[in-house]
């Protein structure tokens, strides 16, 4: 295929593109042209909106959005919504809020709030005069000339909350930073942190440049690489955690209280010890968290990033809950970092965005962190409930089952035949399409 490079496709109207991608890409196919189409929203203002989030849009790409009821949340009471493709993330949450609602359900500390962004630059002349001026000169002003960016977000309580000079020369040469943290109250805050920076490292070179203090060869030497803002932020973190008496763990699953505890215990300190399990066990976490993450129109890459740098904080990948069978005491807690807002970006513009931060009694910023911490406190419960007692499979599998028929076009009759028969076994991919065959067969 002789493809050629096309010029001005962003200009392109939203017709012309598609009409050029299947006709460069995929042979004139109509159907395949349709499947476009067909996942337009039929409200052209709604439309337009999705269309004017992101560039080059063509169609929408729908996930199931879903609700997991009983989540008893520091005395509320929340259905919670989750924005996920993937079979049992729902079932497993609320499997696990009603497990819970009973003994006393989640209860979230909020640890810290602050946020961090860098101003990262080369400096050739002395270390120690620099770090004199910072102090006694430069951070002052940074703080002054920041005062119009931070006005309106310092009288919601937040703001800049300090400026710190970091020599990094013992990792590269001449390279140093300013940390700044922040407290954005219940933004994400990107875009306000990134417009401080920017300002910071202006002032920077500008107070250097005009300063005695400094050779001019000193002063040609600063290079301002880039001012950004982290999106790891281990102090931004909050704690959710369940607890019970040892013998309230008792179910109808086989296994006693004492030794669901037990082994309870051992698998989440596997998950601490075995980076392998870890980066599983850590996934579960994140599918709980994402799902919600998506559904309050929060950035999911973001928190991803963020919690597995923290999980790997002291040097070797490990879990991010942890659990502890004192006094016969059970007790299941994960310490996770979460930076999300619930004002801005698309809070204010998706419809179901506003819908679920409305389902969820409008929360502030730290409240929002509580509830995504418990989503994947639960949704790590319930794996390592499974895997102790019935095994992953046969929750995962039977709720993967109605994938597996509409992949092979089953009727409804074909499915509730399915449903049924499977009731009280394992799902098995190749004995579901065995038995579809034969049935087929017979009809």
């Amino acid at each position: 295929m002789n493809i050629k490079p096309i010029e001005g496709f962003s200009k392109l109207s939203k017709q012309d593109k598609i009409q050029w991608l299947v006709t460069t890409y995929l042979n004139d196919k109509e159907d395949l042209k349709k499947i476009l189409e067909q996942y337009w929203n039929e409200n052209i203002g709604l439309q337009k909106l999705h269309e004017e989030f992101s560039e080059n849009t063509l169609s929408n790409f729908y996930m199931p959005y879903g609700i997991a009821p009983n989540f008893l949340i520091d005395g509320k009471l929340l259905a919670i919504p989750m924005a996920v493709e993937e079979s049992s993330v729902v079932a497993a949450a609320a499997k696990s809020a009603k497990f819970w609602l009973n003994r006393g359900g989640f209860r979230t500390t909020i640890l810290n709030t602050k946020k961090l962004g860098h101003t990262h630059f080369i400096f050739k002349g002395e270390s120690a005069k620099l770090q004199h001026f910072f102090n006694f000169k430069l951070k002052k002003k940074m703080l002054e000339t920041t005062e119009n960016i931070t006005k309106n977000m310092r009288k919601r309580g937040g703001g800049i909350l300090d400026i710190e000079w970091l020599d990094k020369t013992s990792e590269m040469e001449h390279y140093y930073q300013l940390q700044v943290s922040f407290d954005t109250v219940d933004s994400m805050g990107a875009n306000f942190i990134n417009s401080c920076l920017e300002q910071l490292g202006k002032t920077l070179k500008e107070e250097i440049f005009s300063s005695e203090d400094f050779t001019v060869e000193e002063k040609e030497s600063l290079e301002i690489i880039m001012n950004i803002l982290s999106n790891y932020t281990p102090e931004c973190r909050v704690r959710a955690e369940v607890s019970c008496p040892l013998w309230d763990l008792a179910e109808n699953e086989n296994i006693s209280a004492e030794e669901f505890a037990k082994k309870f215990k051992q698998a989440v300190t596997i998950a601490e010890i075995e980076p392998y399990r870890a980066t599983t066990h850590n996934k579960g976490i994140m599918n709980g968290v994402d799902a919600v993450v998506i559904a309050t129109g929060n950035d999911f890459r973001a928190t991803e990033a963020c919690a597995h740098a923290f999980a790997s904080r002291n040097g070797r990948y490990s879990s991010l809950t942890h659990c502890s069978t004192e006094n016969n005491i059970f007790r299941f807690w994960i310490d996770i970092p979460l930076s999300v807002g619930v004002v801005g970006g698309l809070t204010n513009l998706h419809p179901l965005v506003k819908f679920s931060l409305e389902l969820l009694g409008k929360p502030n910023a730290q409240e929002l962190m509580s509830i995504l911490a418990v989503s994947g406190l639960a949704q790590n419960f319930a794996a390592i409930r499974s895997l102790i007692t019935t095994g992953i499979q046969k929750g995962h599998m039977k709720m993967h089952l109605l994938n597996i028929l509409n992949q092979f076009q089953a009727s409804e009759k074909e499915k509730k035949y399915f449903v049924e028969y499977f009731k009280d076994k394992t799902v098995s991919h190749h004995e579901v399409i065995g038995r579809l065959n034969d049935l087929r067969k017979k009809q």
